[in-house]
């Protein structure tokens, strides 16, 4: 599941996630990146390695939800 909202929106989604133990990462500088990317638009060749960091942060995460 994906969500992306400003504002309001942004707090509820936030809500919901800390309610369902979804982690979340939180990074300021991500966030201004990805902000005008659109849900299942093509990532930009620039934003490759911003988003293999959050593939990691979410491999790390399933990890230590094995152990």
């Amino acid at each position: 599941m994906t969500a992306q909202g400003k504002g309001l929106t942004a707090e509820n989604i936030i809500k919901v996630a800390e309610k369902n133990d979804i982690p979340i990462l939180e990074d300021p500088s991500l966030v201004e990146i990805l902000q005008d990317v659109n849900i299942n638009e093509t990532i930009p060749d620039e934003l490759y390695e911003v988003v293999a960091e959050v593939y990691a942060f979410i491999y790390q995460l399933d990890k230590m939800s094995e152990s």
